[in-house]
């Protein structure tokens, strides 16, 4: 199987009645395997929750979620944890380090808590690309945002996960630093065989990506291969992002 993520006629509603929130209507998209995908769309058109399900944070109203040959939606909570832990790497705009905790044994959190064995030739892999070995004894204060990004995205590596996700990973950086974490996540890609898949409503960070999906009103309302910020940009107004 070469796809990374397959997702069947995917909706996920939200309350019931005249209250009910559709935000996500049968969506069908499949992820391909060591490629970046980018998500967009305007403010409410459903890819955060597209991103939540794909990666079994949250369970679909109907439809099916596949993680290469694993089904997610008939999971339990415990199962997903699990799941989530050895399968799946998370990079969030909030960096969400571990105060306490220095550099390396943030990296390794998910293998400490998964009670996984820490192998050390990757773990000095990981750290060696992303450009932190000579700060694997500081802690997040002694960082810079963009280091404590880099952080979190070798933490999301360490585990050798199917596919890692992105919710606005440069959202809280400078342009300059947040061209570096995006320049970061195309080289695990290129250079590691890499799935990512991450969420954005930034143009340029979309353009780092090999394909684009564009959302609205909770449909995959477009795509774009091999995109611009340009390109990517004029796709977003057309939809009604920007007016």
């Amino acid at each position: 199987m070469n796809d990374a993520v397959r997702m069947e006629k995917v909706s996920k509603v939200y309350g019931r009645g005249r209250g009910a929130v559709a935000a996500l209507r049968e969506v069908t998209a499949t992820i391909p395997k060591g490629l970046f995908t980018a998500v967009m769309g305007p403010s409410g058109s459903g890819k955060s929750t597209f991103l939540h399900c794909a990666a079994g944070l949250d369970t679909p109203t109907s439809g099916t979620v596949r993680l290469g040959d694993t089904e997610l939606s008939a999971m339990n909570e415990t199962r997903l944890t699990e799941l989530r832990r050895r399968r799946v790497g998370f990079v969030f705009q909030a960096f969400n380090l571990i105060p306490s905790l220095t550099v390396e044994q943030n990296i390794t959190l998910p293998l400490r808590l998964s009670r996984a064995p820490v192998d050390k030739a990757w773990l000095k892999e990981v750290v060696a690309r992303v450009g932190l070995a000579e700060r694997a004894g500081h802690r997040p204060s002694q960082l810079s945002g963009g280091q404590q990004q880099r952080v979190a995205i070798a933490r999301a590596l360490v585990t050798r996960p199917d596919v890692v996700f992105g919710d606005e990973p440069t959202g809280a950086l400078d342009t300059m630093t947040a061209r570096e974490v995006l320049t970061l996540l195309r080289e695990t890609v290129d250079g590691m065989g890499q799935t990512v898949v991450m969420v954005t409503h930034d143009p340029v960070a979309a353009s780092y990506a090999d394909t684009v999906l564009f959302l609205a009103d909770g449909r995959i309302a477009d795509s774009l291969e091999a995109p611009s910020s340009d390109k990517v940009a004029a796709r977003m107004t057309r939809l009604g992002a920007w007016k």
